[in-house]
Formats: structure tokens, sequence, C-alpha cells
């Protein structure tokens, strides 16, 4: 997401979407306590956090 939307910082506004997308990819029904955090080969996890950042990003050129 940071490179699509060709930020060179990351702020905290950035790493709450990343956070909330990487959360909301594990439905509640497949929550235990050995799977909180989908894994790193997730294709949905990699492109909900990708979407997610690159729009916090462009959010953030827009509002400067």
């Amino acid at each position: 997401g940071l490179l699509d939307a060709q930020s060179r910082t990351v702020n905290t506004d950035m790493m709450l979407a990343a956070a909330r997308a990487l959360a909301n990819v594990v439905a509640e029904d497949e929550l235990n306590a050995n799977y909180i955090i989908p894994s790193v080969f997730n294709a949905r996890a990699t492109e909900a956090v990708a979407s997610a950042v690159k729009g916090a990003a462009l959010a953030l050129r827009r509002a400067e």
C-alpha cells in the first residue's frame, strides 16, 4: 500500500488502518487461542492491508 501510494513515511493512521484491516480478515467464528492473526501467506490479508494502508496514505496526502 505504501509503495502504491508512493508514500515515503508511515504514520499512526496508516498503522491503525493496517491493524484494522488485518483484524477484519479473521472472522469471529475462526478466532481461537491459536488463531488471532492471519498468516502472512493469506492473500486476503495482504490485499486488505495493502488497500487500507494505500487509502490512509492517499487521505494524508489530500489533507496536506
